[in-house]
């Protein structure tokens, strides 16, 4: 693995060892830059079910403003810190180690999200219904006005059109995965 563009070009990420963390591709990554191209910028990124924090670093490198790390496996933590310690970042970033669910509903932030992408391990299919249903909810007010959530997920795993306010804008696929787009519904106008 490798981070695709921006100051980081080129820089080699560690994985953890195993099957139980599964990396973007580099390929899948690039797809999802490509998209994000024009809002990455000062934006402000979480990067949920971080893992070895690939696409959250790919961020960075590209100019985010700030990304917010959230991961729970020590494994996947440790292989996380030691990319960011082996690029040298140091500020810009934060490592949250919880379970996504508790750190939404305990996370204090100074501004909201512009983006945030969230790669739940692929068996964990109500991970993805949680986490969307939360952010297009309750929690909504952890999202920017025009914030995007990224969703990556199987193929063939079918995600819903609409989870509270938000809504699929856009379906890639690539290979056996795809990434699910989803914004903030405009308000209904009465």
């Amino acid at each position: 693995m490798r981070i695709i563009g921006g100051t980081l070009r080129s820089r080699r990420l560690e994985a953890p060892a195993g099957l139980a963390t599964r990396p973007t591709s580099d390929r899948l990554r690039e797809t999802l830059f490509n998209v994000l191209a024009p809002r990455i910028r000062d934006a402000r990124f979480l990067d949920l079910f971080a893992g070895s924090g690939a696409v959250g670093l790919e961020a960075h490198s590209r100019g985010a403003a700030r990304v917010d790390f959230v991961e729970r496996a020590a494994p996947a933590l440790a292989v996380l810190h030691k990319n960011l310690a082996n690029l040298g970042i140091s500020s810009g970033v934060s490592v949250h180690a919880w379970s996504v669910e508790p750190i939404l509903r305990r996370i204090r932030i100074d501004a909201p999200f512009d983006l945030v992408f969230l790669d739940p391990p692929y068996d964990a299919a109500n991970a993805y219904e949680a986490t969307l249903g939360l952010l297009g909810g309750a929690l909504s007010g952890l999202l920017a006005p025009g914030a995007l959530v990224i969703a990556e997920h199987r193929k063939k795993e079918k995600l819903a059109d609409r989870y509270g306010s938000l809504n699929r804008t856009r379906l890639l696929e690539q290979g056996d995965a795809a990434l699910s787009f989803y914004a903030t519904a405009p308000p209904s106008s009465i």
